[in-house]
């Protein structure tokens, strides 16, 4: 068969040729000839394609580069303040400009509100509908994938999830479905189980190794605890319910043993995007690895000078590790910082230049120089209270609103005298890393002890420290009160009581051992001395009690070491209690004349201040044992982490940051002992800092203080 030819007439032009369609055989005769539809055939001009955002105009060229980038693997190592979610923001949007359907596109992140608000910024940039785009935390990711594919590994479309408390409460069933006699041997309760195996899950880690780290009391229990897992996995099974910790698990099974669906996830999604890489933990890891296996189109974004969440089970290593996992991974650097002055981000890269473990490099301020940071030693602890004080009313004097002011530090408990300077002082604040000292739920238990023994009449107090004890609930305590209330002096009364009629089997055994610790109480030796009152409850029921009760049982009994050195400066049991009930009454929240209902100082620890930002900061207690932690700095790795809390707390400050610790505290026995101040203040150069000394000024006698008193 000849070649067909051309049935057009006359030469078509250089930019424009009008061609036949295909020859086909005619359907009636069989010869072949040219198919009567012609096409038009316009040529792509390259380079014509547009984009709506400027973005030489828009992004700096460190987040230029990283916007721009191609495909395959990215670590993208954003420093403080160095625009990290506009990055991320611009680099989705370029994505969609260049084609990417946005249902291809899977951003995760750690909270649904970041996720929401990234979204909302490429809609206002590109004005298009980013519903179809997969975003999300990864356990809100991980349960969308699960409703379609979870049936492969035996889960059922309609599973339901099972928050915090749900969890808890299957624990505690299971626990109950062993009959395990948990009264007697103070077995943890649901909170503790659940902290327990989330961190086992999550860490990827043995559970022996986990249990003997984390709760080592509980070891001569680790196979109960064990049999009550296995048992919460069963009634998780059965209810076809998921924790937070399965939509994550699940979710990397799909990808491991399930290899058709491991390629469709793989396949479905072009790009793969993650904020805060370095909160992730070995789970979360693992999925990104696995959803990135085959395009490899993976960007992941953090900073590892910010990666302060181990005890959480964030896994350090991800990031850290992520250029040996992809060997052909484009390494990106923020480092031009648009929160602090050059003189605190001096001080900052100083001190995360002594950690081994790091991506390397200096950040650079995009503003005008301000005042040298402070290291300001003070006298002892109520000095460094009242030196902040003093420095948050000039600073607010100076213009600044008192919710543009932070202090932060270690440990929740380093808070208690500031809490009381403040409150004397009325300063409004407000607590971003928990609850107001004494209103603390074991700050309220131990103290109800004490506040027995000093009015036996206290209805409230009698239920709640009662309640501590094994086997006694609402109604028995309500039983005993009832049994005693009417008596002239119900702790005589008490101390009397027989066995009541109507408490459960059992009861009065734990009634034994607060008769005996209420009578000790009650002895002239305790009643004269509320620190050593407070660790005598501590240590004879509250310490177990809290360990099984709650998971961050260590750091609340560290905040009751706290409330008992506080106590050494009272000489009576009423005297302190009268005084801290005072201090709940002037919380604190009532501000000053003329300022805003919402104008406070903020108080947070540094781990619940990550990823805010304040114009002035003050870092406290900066001691050694105190900051860095002393469980902390047993590990080199400890102290690179503590470090690295460190830096986080100091840029968090925009335009002045002081650092202060006491030079002088007592120990729990009431001597003074000498504090060093912390290593991460001394290893910094002096051209970094300048350092203050705080004299107390010589009281001036006021013209009131100086008229002479009535004469009688």
């Amino acid at each position: 068969m000849s070649s067909p030819k051309s049935c057009h007439k006359g030469a078509a032009g250089p930019e424009v040729r009008l061609q036949c369609g295909k020859w086909r055989p005619d359907p009636q005769c069989g010869k072949w000839r040219p198919d009567p539809i012609k096409k038009y055939v316009l040529r792509t001009e390259v380079g014509a394609r547009t984009y709506r955002v400027d973005y030489d105009r828009e992004l700096n060229e460190e987040q230029k580069a990283v916007v721009l980038a191609g495909g395959g693997p990215i670590l993208v190592i954003a420093g403080a303040g160095s625009g990290k979610t506009r990055t991320l923001v611009y680099r989705v949007a370029r994505l969609i400009e260049s084609g990417t359907d946005p249902s291809r596109i899977m951003l995760l992140t750690f909270t649904n509100k970041a996720a929401r608000e990234m979204l909302r910024r490429v809609e206002m940039l590109l004005s298009v509908d980013t519903r179809r785009l997969m975003g999300g935390t990864f356990h809100s990711v991980g349960s969308r994938l699960l409703r379609r594919f979870g049936s492969r590994i035996g889960l059922s479309p309609n599973f339901t999830i099972l928050d915090e408390e749900d969890s808890r409460e299957v624990f505690d069933a299971a626990t109950s479905d062993l009959k395990i006699q948990t009264l007697e041997k103070r077995f943890p309760k649901g909170d503790v189980l659940s902290d327990l195996y989330s961190f086992t899950i999550n860490t990827g880690r043995r559970f022996p190794e986990v249990l003997a780290e984390r709760a080592p009391h509980f070891l001569p229990l680790e196979e109960e605890i064990v049999r009550v897992f296995q048992r919460y996995q069963e009634r998780k099974r059965t209810g076809n319910a998921c924790d937070y910790d399965d939509l994550l698990l699940s979710w990397k099974r799909l990808l491991s043993e399930v290899p058709e669906i491991a390629a469709q996830f793989a396949a479905s999604y072009d790009h793969v995007l993650v904020d805060e890489y370095q909160d992730t933990n070995q789970l979360q890891g693992d999925i990104v690895d696995g959803m990135g296996k085959i395009r490899r189109n993976v960007a992941v974004v953090g900073d590892d000078a910010q990666a302060i969440y181990s005890f959480r089970g964030a896994s350090f290593a991800n990031i850290l590790g992520f250029p040996e996992r992809y060997p052909d991974a484009k390494v990106f650097r923020l480092t031009l910082n648009y929160r602090s002055t050059p003189e605190i981000l001096a001080l900052a890269n100083s001190s995360i230049s002594h950690n081994q473990k790091q991506f390397e490099k200096d950040l650079r301020a995009s503003r005008g120089e301000g005042p040298l940071p402070a290291v300001v030693p003070l006298a002892d602890v109520s000095e460094q209270a009242r030196f902040i004080a003093q420095r948050l009313l000039e600073w607010h004097d100076e213009g600044d609103a008192l919710a543009d002011l932070a202090v932060l530090y270690r440990a929740h408990y380093q808070a208690l005298e500031l809490q009381i300077e403040l409150t004397r002082r009325g300063i409004p604040y407000e607590i971003r890393s928990g609850t107001r000292f004494f209103e603390q739920r074991h700050v309220k238990d131990v103290l109800a002890f004490l506040k027995v023994v000093v009015n036996p009449k206290d209805e409230l107090s009698w239920k709640r420290a009662l309640k501590i004890f094994p086997r006694i609930g609402e109604r028995s305590a309500s039983t005993v009160w009832a049994a005693i209330a009417g008596s002239p002096d119900p702790l005589v009364a008490f101390r009397a009581l027989g066995e009541p009629a109507s408490l459960p089997r059992g009861a009065d055994a734990a009634l034994k051992p607060f008769r005996s610790l209420v009578t000790r109480l009650d002895s002239p030796s305790l009643r004269s001395s509320p620190a050593e009152a407070i660790r005598f409850v501590v240590e004879s029921v509250y310490a177990d009690y809290a360990r099984a009760k709650f998971p961050n049982g260590g750091a609340r009994l560290d905040d009751l070491e706290q409330l008992a050195q506080f106590a050494q400066q009272y000489e009576s049991l009423p005297g302190f209690l009268e005084e801290v009930t005072l201090f709940n009454e002037l919380s604190g929240e009532d501000v000053a004349a003329g300022e805003p209902s919402d104008d406070r100082v903020v108080l947070s620890s540094v781990h619940q201040a990550k990823s805010l930002e304040w114009s002035r900061v003050v870092v406290m207690w900066l001691s050694e044992g105190r900051f860095p932690s002393y469980r902390a700095a047993t590990t080199e790795e400890g102290v690179e982490e503590e470090r690295r809390l460190f830096y986080v707390a100091v840029t968090r400050a925009k335009n002045e940051v002081a650092l202060t610790y006491p030079m002088l505290a007592r120990d729990r026995y009431g001597v003074d002992v000498i504090l060093e101040p912390s290593r991460f203040v001394s290893e910094l150069p002096e051209d970094v800092s300048e350092r203050w000394t705080v004299e107390l000024e010589a009281e001036v006698p006021s013209e009131e203080s100086k008229k002479p008193e009535p004469v009688n």
